[in-house]
């Protein structure tokens, strides 16, 4: 058996190597570069590949794929929303994701930008830098005091709850598909418009379906308390850029801490070598402001997390080959 893992940076080499060991009747390829047109010739003569979500799986690669008699595509992250479904469907390709890598490490980041928003951590870090080393105007609030309104109970949401509630803060929710346990807790809100009007902190870990495309936008802004704080370590499809930059501008907004960002992919895990060449000038403004945490799609980056998206990849490839079907089998839809 054979496979083709592209994209596998130096953090994820260990974990292949340990997970190649332990499977002496599988041939692994590690290939640093990502899948796409000028690559995925490099498949031919594999039984599978395992990717990782960063370019656009397009028609023409999915059918250059399948031209190899390749019908195996495990990826080593969530989200499928960049793959072809048309082309999947068309050429019979089995897909599988990791579902849950580590929902501790991205419910850890959200937790600990919506307490940097808090405790005004960027604007005594600049003050600093200046040498500026005074506590006044910047006293900061407590997260105990905090209505923190959680959207999507999955399993990233779930642990956000957990860790705010040990914080001592309020925590209500809203989610299409209650979880049961959290329902008992009476946590629920019956709509988005009633999380947004009672929630001083707004963190969103929904996925990046058509119908959650710019859910943050001016109108739902408005129904917002006056000085919300809004986190998105979920998908940056969910915000609308501009209107963000807007309710921030008005001073409705008064932070954001953002782990993803719509137009990221070319942008983030990129070295510009300095912040005047970085191309992107609405992701500038948002860098600028004091108000406002940006990190770069980082919240998965944990050891633990990098491990299990390399090996339960390949362990779902291997499925693939085998039967046609893995217990991450996802619908591209």
């Amino acid at each position: 058996m054979k496979i083709i893992a592209y994209g596998i940076r130096d953090d994820e080499r260990p974990y292949l190597e340990q997970w190649d060991k332990a499977h002496p009747d599988v041939e692994v390829k590690a290939e640093p570069k990502l899948l796409d047109n000028d690559t995925v010739d490099e498949a031919k003569g594999f039984d599978g590949v395992v990717a990782y979500q960063q370019k656009p799986y397009t028609a023409d690669i999915l059918d250059k794929l399948a031209s190899f008699g390749i019908k195996s595509l495990s990826l080593r992250n969530v989200g499928v929303d960049n793959v072809d479904a048309d082309a999947v469907k068309r050429d019979g390709i089995n897909v599988t994701n990791v579902p849950a890598y580590s929902p501790a490490a991205i419910a850890e980041l959200a937790v600990t930008e919506m307490m940097r928003l808090l405790r005004n951590t960027k604007k005594f870090e600049d003050k600093e830098r200046h040498g500026n080393m005074t506590w006044a105007p910047d006293i900061a609030d407590e997260m105990n005091k905090q209505t923190v309104g959680v959207y999507a109970t999955g399993r990233i949401g779930r642990q956000v709850v957990k860790i705010l509630q040990g914080f001592g803060a309020k925590v209500i929710a809203y989610d299409p598909y209650p979880n049961p346990e959290l329902k008992k807790e009476g946590i629920y809100v019956d709509t988005p418009k009633e999380l947004y009007a009672n929630s001083d902190i707004i963190t969103l870990h929904a996925p990046a379906l058509k119908e959650n495309d710019h859910m943050i936008n001016d109108d739902s802004i408005a129904q917002m308390k006056d000085g919300i704080k809004i986190i998105n370590a979920a998908r940056g499809s969910l915000i609308d850029t501009d209107a963000l930059i807007r309710g921030l501008d008005s001073g409705k907004i008064s932070g954001a801490a953002l782990d993803v960002y719509e137009d990221e992919v070319g942008v983030f895990n990129v070295d510009f070598g300095s912040f005047d060449k970085i191309p992107d000038d609405r992701l500038k403004n948002l860098m600028k402001r004091d108000n406002v945490l940006i990190t770069p799609h980082i919240a998965f980056y944990t050891k633990p997390a990098v491990k299990n998206m390399v090996q339960i990849a390949l362990d779902s490839n291997v499925q693939l080959i085998q039967n046609g079907k893995s217990d991450n089998s996802v619908e591209v839809k």
